[in-house]
């Protein structure tokens, strides 16, 4: 099936809704119609299956956190920043949405919903969010602004071509695992917010904001980048 491009309003408003309430599992196209007073082929018109819902639900989800990393971003970068500094903007700008959006975001890196097999159509949204972090990286690399590392991956490369790709090339040596590093720096983002979305650190930590930007910086020296 061809994905609506955009919720339709009802249907979105009451599916993201019932989301909230009662997670991925308690969201089914009866319950859409009966939350919101629709029939139910009036749904299943836009979306036969359960499963293409979720699709829609996710693609939106990956389209909206990418986009405001994306202009975070290109904000930064206009106003002349660091890579480090435009690292930490587009990392704020997926905390803000994370925060503001948990349903979202446990929908998109919370469990996965039993029975459901995210469809190619999800790959393009989701790449959103490693590439702005690659193109920070390879923006610093450019620039002479990583350190190089200490550390290096033992053994022939990690990483798929597809990883590959999206960064552009494997740099020359010393920086020729940065796209491992990087894969890790972006692991470690997921695992904040995780963290934070998920109350996982709200009995250890007294400041969620400051304690997300000392971990943002810590992590980027991982690959080398300075953020201040």
């Amino acid at each position: 099936m061809d994905i609506p491009h955009g919720l339709p309003a009802a249907i979105g408003t009451t599916a993201r809704r019932i989301l909230a309430e009662r997670g991925a599992g308690g969201l089914t196209l009866e319950a859409v119609a009966r939350e919101h007073g629709l029939a139910l082929a009036d749904v299943t018109s836009a979306f036969p299956h359960r499963d293409d819902l979720l699709t829609a639900l996710l693609i939106e989800a990956y389209d909206e956190s990418g986009a405001a990393m994306e202009q975070a971003d290109q904000a930064a970068r206009d106003a002349g920043a660091s890579a480090g500094a435009r690292l930490l903007a587009a990392a704020r700008a997926l905390r803000q949405w994370s925060v503001a959006n948990p349903a979202e975001f446990a929908l998109v890196y919370g469990s996965p919903v039993p029975g459901y097999h995210a469809p190619q159509d999800t790959v393009p949204p989701a790449s959103r969010t490693p590439a702005v972090l690659a193109g920070i990286l390879r923006s610093a690399l450019e620039a002479g602004e990583l350190t190089a590392p200490r550390r290096a991956v033992p053994g022939p490369p990690l990483i798929r071509p597809e990883a590959a790709a999206l960064f552009g090339n494997v740099p020359e040596a010393p920086y020729e695992d940065l796209v491992e590093r990087g894969i890790v720096l972006w692991s470690n983002l997921i695992g904040l917010l995780v963290f934070e979305v998920f109350s996982r650190t709200h009995d250890s930590v007294t400041d969620q904001a400051a304690f997300f930007d000392f971990a943002i910086a810590v992590t980027a020296e991982g690959v080398g980048l300075t953020v201040s």
